[in-house]
């Protein structure tokens, strides 16, 4: 059985992250499932396409360690600003949207301050298997 395509609405969680997030799919590729856009490895930009995930526990994240050097070495989290500069991997290579290998809940994303950023709900459970 196929793993549930990905689309606008997905619930998504960052290793470092303290809150849960909502992934954003723009409808450019003009391809839905259940009334919602789906999702491409390509949709990996943060404030676009990726949320904040509330505060950053990560201490590779440099508003985190200048927050904790100020706080006298108390470890202080900083407001979260994703920096996903890659495409999701793996993706699906055998379905494309677009050109691009779509987005399925096995795909993980790396934040630059060491966040791994996984798929908790597709946002669509059902799939079509012709």
């Amino acid at each position: 059985m196929s793993k549930p395509e990905v689309t606008m609405a997905a619930m998504l969680k960052c290793s470092f992250g303290v809150a849960p997030s909502a992934l954003m799919v723009l409808p450019i590729n003009r391809v839905t499932a259940q009334a919602m856009p789906t999702a491409t490895i390509q949709d990996h930009i943060p404030f676009l396409n990726i949320m904040p995930f509330a505060m950053c526990n990560s201490t590779s994240n440099p508003m985190v360690i200048a927050l904790t050097a100020a706080a006298l070495g108390v470890f202080t989290p900083a407001p979260c600003i994703p920096v996903t500069t890659t495409p999701w991997t793996p993706g699906t290579p055998t379905v494309t949207i677009g050109g691009q290998p779509a987005l399925d809940t096995g795909c993980t994303l790396l934040c630059m301050w060491a966040g791994e950023i996984t798929i908790t709900e597709p946002a669509q459970m059902t799939v079509t298997v012709p």
